[in-house]
């Protein structure tokens, strides 16, 4: 595994504080992976620079590949819906942290109701 930096650790103290998050390593050693009830939100290499994988609506993965050249079609995920982003410094923490409440807002919004619903209860 590599040395964790301080852009990780704000990365993960971020998605981490949001409601029913957490983390895991399902595939590898080198991917941080944060779920939101059993659905994954953002996806970690960890590998340097970091990159991150966020869930997105259509038209915004278009527009948002069209209008950033750090941003592009997610690496092994379905490209109609997930974008990964090249965190090498060009991009504000403001506009990656944005990227990141919209994809946990859009995981969250397609959990069944039994999952939001423990979600709700541990958090209020």
């Amino acid at each position: 595994m590599k040395v964790i930096d301080l852009e990780l650790e704000k990365l993960r103290e971020y998605c981490l504080n949001k409601n029913g998050s957490k983390e895991d390593f399902p595939f590898d050693e080198e991917t941080l992976v944060f779920k939101v009830g059993s659905k994954m939100f953002c996806l970690v290499s960890m590998e340097t620079p970091l990159k991150i994988n966020l869930k997105c609506e259509p038209e915004d993965v278009i527009n948002l590949i069209e209008e950033n050249e750090e941003i592009m079609p997610g690496y092994h995920m379905n490209k109609k819906y997930w974008i990964t982003i090249n965190l090498d410094g060009k991009l504000s923490n403001k506009f990656v942290f944005n990227l990141i409440d919209n994809s946990y807002k859009l995981v969250y919004e397609k959990l069944p109701k039994k999952e939001k619903e423990i979600i709700e209860k541990s958090f209020r």
